[in-house]
């Protein structure tokens, strides 16, 4: 069906509520999160100013926010995601279910991926509970590492998140930044359906890391030591400018 020019979405409809808790949530982490993405900011500041790296790890949807900081346009050169097929989905959901509740995988992990004293570490993990992201985040401290949590603050702490005998995400961080999620993530009520649609995790974990490295570029600019940031490689001179700026680094191919 083709849409009717200056349409509208009717009052009250699904749709248009889950944009409406998008855009309080949004607003939110410019009033009530400011101080941590300030303070987040700082920390990725400082580390790029040292020359240290941005690590970046998630499990399941979660690891979006990794490949979402990685390798784009505007983004930071040296960010460093811990990506592995394993704790994703698109090979096996049960797979990426059992890895990421597995003690040790985490330490295998960062065998192949070493984090040095003075990195940042990025741990998202919307319920804080998985083994995985508990380890990973616990083995960064002990590297060094400053370790920022994108979590549900609501969900970790509620009587509803599935149990662990093991301390949530949020009590090993350095810096929490909590994307005001509900418990289930899922946003929205459909009358008649029994069941919650459309979570925001992903949405807003995504503004928090972004906003996260615009301020920490504007710190960096203000000291007079600006970051290297990839340029989009879909436009006329990007191609160019990428071999120009990043000589060692590979365009993507398609």
């Amino acid at each position: 069906m083709t849409p009717t020019a200056g349409s509208t979405p009717a009052p009250g409809s699904a749709g248009s509520r889950y944009l409406a808790t998008l855009g309080t949530l949004i607003s939110r982490l410019g009033t009530e999160e400011w101080p941590q993405i300030q303070a987040a900011a700082r920390a990725v500041a400082e580390a790029l100013d040292h020359q240290r790296s941005v690590h970046v790890f998630g499990t399941g949807h979660s690891h979006l926010l990794a490949e979402e900081l990685y390798y784009r346009a505007g983004g930071l050169v040296r960010v460093e995601p811990i990506l592995f097929d394993g704790v994703m989905l698109h090979h096996s959901t049960q797979r990426s279910t059992a890895l990421e509740r597995m003690p040790g995988l985490a330490s295998a992990l960062l065998a192949d991926h070493p984090i040095r004293n003075g990195d940042v570490l990025i741990v998202a993990s919307n319920s804080g509970g998985n083994v995985a992201t508990i380890e990973m985040a616990r083995l960064g401290r002990q590297a060094g590492a400053t370790v920022i949590a994108v979590t549900s603050m609501r969900h970790a702490t509620s009587a509803a998140a599935r149990h662990s005998d093991l301390p949530r995400l949020h009590t090993l961080a350095d810096i929490v930044l909590d994307n005001g999620g509900i418990p289930g993530d899922a946003a929205v009520d459909v009358p008649g359906f029994a069941k919650r649609i459309a979570p925001t995790s992903t949405v807003i974990g995504a503004a928090i890391v972004n906003a996260v490295v615009a301020e920490a570029v504007q710190l960096l600019v203000e000291r007079g030591r600006p970051p290297e940031v990839y340029a989009s490689l879909n436009t006329a001179t990007g191609d160019a400018e990428h071999a120009a700026s990043h000589p060692g680094i590979e365009p993507r191919t398609p």
